[in-house]
């Protein structure tokens, strides 16, 4: 996983540059979230891994696939991806873009595993909190995991707060068995 974010950060890189430059940031995203779906899908996965079809025949095969003409600009990078032999980097690209773009917009997406369902004013109140110890803007989604016994396991990315029972009575049992 890592080689491909590895290879696929320098795309994402260079496409979020150029929807900045065209101010369209939010319809690069849409487009780049379409297109990894797509690129997910196993038939399209064996369509191009088809040593048979040219790298502008997937390109093209790709465009396909969206319901509307595809801009210039789109077009043009599903060439680049297909000519480097790229287009499975698609998914990898899509997730780092949208990384770069919750970076510029100041905002962070984190999902919270609770031992039991939240009531609004607890949601509320949790983002208030994580909006001002991380600073940015949260959108928060929430997963019962009755497995917690109580506290919450907060991730985004790389980063988890582990702020369970569970995961207090593991730290202290790893204390205490040291």
């Amino acid at each position: 996983m890592a080689e491909l974010t590895t290879l696929a950060r320098p795309y994402a890189k260079a496409v979020f540059k150029a929807a900045q430059d065209q101010n369209a940031v939010d319809q690069w995203d849409q487009a780049l979230a379409f297109a990894a779906m797509v690129a997910a899908d196993q038939e399209v996965k064996n369509i191009l891994a088809n040593p048979g079809l040219s790298e502008q025949r997937k390109a093209e095969l790709f465009a396909d696939c969206f319901e509307e003409p595809l801009p210039e600009a789109l077009r043009n990078f599903l060439l680049i991806l297909a000519e480097n032999k790229r287009l499975a980097l698609l998914p990898e690209i899509s997730a780092l873009f949208r990384l770069y773009r919750a970076d510029l917009e100041k905002s962070v997406h984190l999902t919270i595993d609770t031992a039991f369902e939240l009531s609004a004013d607890e949601q509320q109140k949790l983002i208030d909190a994580l909006s001002k110890k991380l600073e940015r803007k949260v959108e928060l989604e929430t997963a019962v995991d009755q497995n917690l016994i109580g506290g919450v396991v907060v991730r985004t990315g790389d980063l988890v707060i582990d702020a369970s029972v569970r995961g207090k009575l593991a730290r202290m049992a790893k204390a205490l068995g040291s």
